[in-house]
Formats: C-alpha cells, structure tokens, sequence
C-alpha cells in the first residue's frame, strides 16, 4: 500500500475486493445547487469562503442554501441575483455502532469489523475555498453579502465574505 497524504478520505483496503466497497451511500440532502436568474447580466460576485479545512455534512450546507435563498427571494425578487453552491457532499461518513444493555457482550464483536454503515455525506472542504456565492447588480451587494452572513451561522466552520467586482 502507497504512501498516503494525511488530507486524503479514509478508504477501506480489504484483502477481499467486495469489502474495499461502502455499501448504500445515502442519498445528499441538496436540492439544487443553482438558483435564481441563472443567465442575468451581474456586476458583482459576493463569495463565501471557509477559513478552515474540514467536512460540512450535507444537512448544514442545505439549510445554508435555504436560507440564502429564502433571504434574497424576499429582499431582492426571484430575478435578482444569482447563487450557486460550490461544493458538494462527496465523503461517505460512517458509524460504527455498537449494542448496548443486558447481555451485549455475547454479540458483540468489538472493534473486529469495525468498518461501520453510512450514516450521511459530507463535502471535504480546504481553507480558503469558495463554499457558495451570490451574483448582484450593485444596488444589492448589502442584500447578498448579509444573506451569506446569515447562512454562516449554519456552518461548523469560520467564514468570511469577500464582494469582487466582475
């Protein structure tokens, strides 16, 4: 087995090829990752960007999306901008549960198969790498950047705005 980078996912490696496999990927939570006026003519990008390296699970960066979305439906109208999300929930996470209560022991096997089942997904993400941005005219860089403000208090991670004229 090859030399691995500490930033590379955990893969399984099995003397048995069937078990280098995860078995049944959960579906993302992510609806759409492109919303409103998708062709509109913008002057300006307003980004989000993580200022860590980490995993956001797919359920965080939905409810991200959605109120991003929600936000500049109402301040802006369904014309009005343009947002995309930029990563997606690639990494399958997996629990390794164990039994617990009155006689657990007799079928428990310990941390011997100790692979785990998918329990979700989540997007791998590097510092300093665009999560989502919303594209304005420049009445509305206020509208887009507070959107984006808000939707990073769904995040596990510190982010911070940057507005770049197109």
């Amino acid at each position: 087995m090859g030399k691995e980078s500490s930033a590379s996912p955990f893969t399984r490696k099995s003397r048995y090829k069937k078990d280098n496999y995860v078995g049944g990927v959960p579906g993302s939570k992510i609806q759409i990752f492109d919303m409103g006026e998708k062709a509109g003519e913008f002057t300006t990008k307003v980004s989000l960007l993580s200022k860590d390296a980490l995993q956001i699970r797919n359920n965080a960066l939905e409810s991200a999306r959605i109120v991003i979305n929600r936000y500049l439906i109402k301040k802006v109208g369904k014309t009005g901008y343009h947002f995309k999300v930029k990563v997606y929930p690639h990494h399958v996470m997996r629990e390794h549960a164990l039994a617990t209560g009155a006689g657990a022991d007799r079928f428990s096997t310990g941390m011997q198969k100790a692979y785990g089942k998918s329990i979700g997904t989540a997007a791998q993400v590097r510092a300093g790498q665009e999560l989502m941005y919303v594209r304005v005219n420049g009445e509305n860089i206020i509208k887009a950047t507070e959107s984006l403000r808000k939707a990073s208090k769904k995040l596990p991670c510190r982010t911070i705005v940057v507005v770049k004229q197109l």
